[in-house]
């Protein structure tokens, strides 16, 4: 992964060159309409403070729990003791990126939500948490970690999510063959190119033309750039927008030409 300096600059370079982040400029009607009504929504809904009050208690759970890991492992924790406080502020997405995975859930009205990467189940739950109430399939390879979660959801009463436990390799081909249509997929359980980019063909045959992709930690290193490039490049994709810590790709068979944005947040 790239050292915390070498991400500043990166993270500067991105904020001067990147498309500016109120829609000016922008001739994409979608890409306007994402940027105004998803990106820019402000409003504080309920449920921010209700999942933000869960977080509080998970970075000042000082528990400790005997973690599995199947990904590219922790930038911070390399042990497998770990404390739950711990865990929580080196893995949890912050709440402007999880806020905004709700927000797309709500705004395109996704119903099949897929997750690869459950961690403590905050943005799981945010995930979870749109008015339409999708039904979300979220992966966690720890057994320790998706109990902790699993607890979570039940602390905010989510009956709509269903953890796969287990590794990725074994339970992702099974759940794909049980199920038709992903709408939505969030992509933040490995954090290597290689596997990165297996899960997202695994997962074309279960997408269609108004199914929404989104990557984590897009510029986390030089393998997640490289991998991002050529997710960016699939002849499936139509659109693409990176917002640094994210990325995220459409497949709309409207779009005639593959257009990619950058863009601030």
């Amino acid at each position: 992964m790239y050292t915390s300096f070498q991400l500043a600059l990166k993270y500067i370079k991105y904020h001067f060159t990147a498309a500016n982040g109120k829609g000016h400029g922008i001739h994409s009607p979608f890409v306007f309409e994402f940027i105004k009504f998803v990106l820019n929504d402000k409003k504080k809904y309920s449920i921010y403070s209700t999942i933000e009050k869960q977080r509080a208690l998970l970075l000042a759970d000082e528990k400790g729990i005997d973690v599995e890991d199947f990904g590219a492992g922790s930038t911070v924790i390399k042990t497998k003791k770990r404390v739950i406080k711990d865990i929580a502020a080196s893995s949890l997405k912050p709440k402007k990126y999880s806020q905004l995975l709700f927000r797309i859930v709500q705004y395109y009205n996704k119903k099949n939500v897929l997750e690869l990467g459950t961690s403590l189940g905050i943005t799981t739950a945010y995930l979870a948490s749109a008015e339409n109430r999708p039904f979300v399939s979220t992966m966690e390879g720890s057994n320790r970690i998706a109990e902790v979660a699993q607890h979570n959801f039940n602390v905010l009463n989510l009956k709509n999510v269903v953890i796969i436990n287990g590794d990725f390799e074994k339970t992702l081909p099974i759940f794909l063959a049980s199920t038709k249509t992903i709408d939505l997929a969030f992509l933040d359980g490995n954090h290597r190119k290689i596997p990165t980019l297996a899960y997202f063909e695994q997962i074309l045959s279960n997408l269609n033309s108004e199914s929404i992709v989104v990557f984590d930690d897009i510029h986390w290193s030089k393998e997640m750039e490289e991998s991002w490039a050529i997710v960016k490049q699939h002849q499936a994709i139509t659109l693409s927008i990176d917002l640094f810590f994210i990325g995220i790709v459409f497949f709309k068979k409207d779009f005639k030409v593959k257009q990619h944005f950058t863009i601030k947040f």
